[in-house]
């Protein structure tokens, strides 16, 4: 990885898995110029779940989040390249599918806020926290699950100084 890149952590839901949908959604971040360095079809436990969403336990729908993510098989990857925690987000659209132009994941595919498709790392909130990026890999993938490869196609998506 060069000091220019980062990973992202990106998750087609059960929605999005049942609809068909995970090749389509893989095909455009490969087309966009980012590189696939870690995936996995899984089912999400009630931990993974809990740890996952976190940051949102207490509120009303906490419990809804956890019964969605668990109830049907997700696909789960890391994706990098330049600036990939934006680029990412605004390939994904905004959490609400209504609010989100057509073009974008969810503002193509997705039409209620609660079977949103996708799930994509948030920027980083508070410099004193662990970048949601970082900690949403580590729940989901081992480091040694992650590939360190060489896109062959990096000299054509970025200028010299970027890659």
């Amino acid at each position: 990885m060069s000091h220019h890149d980062e990973r992202t952590f990106v998750m087609v839901k059960p929605d999005g898995v049942q609809r068909g949908l995970v090749g389509d959604i893989v095909s455009r971040f490969e087309a966009r110029g980012l590189k696939l360095v870690g995936a996995k079809f899984m089912q999400v436990d009630d931990d993974l779940a809990h740890d996952h969403y976190g940051e949102h336990e207490g509120k009303p729908f906490f419990e809804g989040l956890v019964e969605f993510i668990t109830s049907g098989p997700v696909f789960a990857m890391v994706w990098e390249g330049a600036d990939a925690v934006r680029q990412v987000r605004s390939m994904v659209g905004e959490t609400d599918p209504a609010d989100s132009p057509p073009g974008t994941i969810r503002g193509d595919y997705g039409l209620d806020l609660g079977h949103n498709v996708i799930h994509a790392s948030a920027p980083m909130e508070d410099e004193d926290d662990v970048p949601p990026n970082e900690r949403e890999i580590g729940l989901f993938f081992d480091e040694e699950e992650l590939v360190d490869w060489g896109l062959d196609s990096a000299a054509w998506i970025y200028e010299e100084e970027s890659h």
